[in-house]
């Protein structure tokens, strides 16, 4: 493993095995980049600047949106500071600027940690950590968490990997997701109803090219098939798969059209596995309630399968 200088995103931690390569800055535990064979499959995150919209963070202990930062907690209102003022919300939780510790490291692997500390809104000490760990086609995530409270805490977590099979147009790429409904949401992109996606144009199940979507949209009842929860497959075969451990019940699709890359801003495709949906403080909705003391653990991974069915 190699350590590189500090950048906007923290120190860079590199791993390697095989063919498969992965950067991970200390910032935010942030995912700057994943290639396998030197194809790429995540958006890289340059160093001279914060992840744009969000690219590879990691997002605890919530993901996505609490509606107006406000949450109850045992007939006790929260307040959330507003971190997405424009549309008045707290967003993607409470590490998003925070510097993770290595806490284990090797040439394939390595631990991040990081205290999530009482604060506004927040009265629980809780302990995270993320690991990344090459596996022979990609990558496998496993995020953990111990409540250091002497009350039982709400968790739920996130990740915002945007995908990509190598240099394929973006918009030529189709997106499967087994996902059987969807979140309907304000103007302030808080849920308001939820919906079976079967018979509408958000039923990704038998593949969309992402050309014909602009989605910012959540979806439930995510199961995955043989594991995977997504794929982005290109026209010549060549797949990218989220994979989505047990606990792993939600998605949100982000398709903007103006994400930077390399100087130029197009299309690009986010696929964000979720723990929970937005606003699941309020609804409860995904949630793992931690006693005092306990320890959680989730996981999902990336993997890469180049056209013909192998690396």
């Amino acid at each position: 493993m190699l350590e590189s200088a500090i950048t906007a995103t923290g120190r860079a931690v590199t791993l390697e095995s095989g063919g498969v390569r992965a950067e991970i800055g200390t910032v935010a535990a942030v995912l700057r980049s994943l290639t396998v064979d030197r194809v790429a499959v995540t958006e890289p995150v340059p160093a001279t600047a914060p992840p744009p919209q969000g690219c590879g963070l990691v997002l605890v202990p919530w993901p996505n949106r609490v509606r107006d930062g406000r949450w109850t907690l045992d007939g006790a209102a929260q307040q959330l500071d507003l971190t997405e003022p424009a549309r008045g919300n707290a967003i993607h939780g409470l590490l998003r600027n925070t510097e993770y510790a290595v806490l284990e490291q090797s040439a394939d692997a390595v631990t991040l940690g990081a205290l999530i500390p009482p604060q506004h809104g927040w009265p629980f000490p809780l302990d995270t950590a993320v690991r990344y760990a090459l596996r022979p086609d990609g990558l496998a995530v496993t995020h953990s968490v111990r409540n250091h409270s002497g009350r039982a805490a709400p968790w739920a977590v996130g990740a915002h990997p945007y995908l990509r099979v190598g240099a394929h147009p973006i918009e030529e790429l189709v997106l499967t997701l087994h996902a059987g409904t969807r979140f309907e949401a304000d103007e302030r992109m808080n849920p308001v109803a939820e919906h079976p996606v079967a018979g509408t144009a958000f039923d990704l199940r038998g593949g969309v090219r992402v050309g014909e979507l602009d989605l910012d949209t959540a979806f439930g009842d995510v199961v995955p098939v043989d594991g995977v929860a997504a794929r982005l497959t290109a026209p010549d075969g060549a797949a990218v798969e989220l994979l989505q451990g047990a606990g792993w019940g939600y998605a949100q699709v982000f398709t903007p059209r103006i994400f930077p890359r390399d100087g130029v801003r197009g299309l690009a495709v986010a696929v964000e596995p979720m723990t929970a949906p937005p606003d699941a403080l309020n609804s409860g909705r995904g949630l793992v309630r931690l006693a005092p003391g306990a320890r959680a653990e989730r996981s999902w991974g990336l993997r890469y399968t180049a056209a013909g069915g192998s690396r």
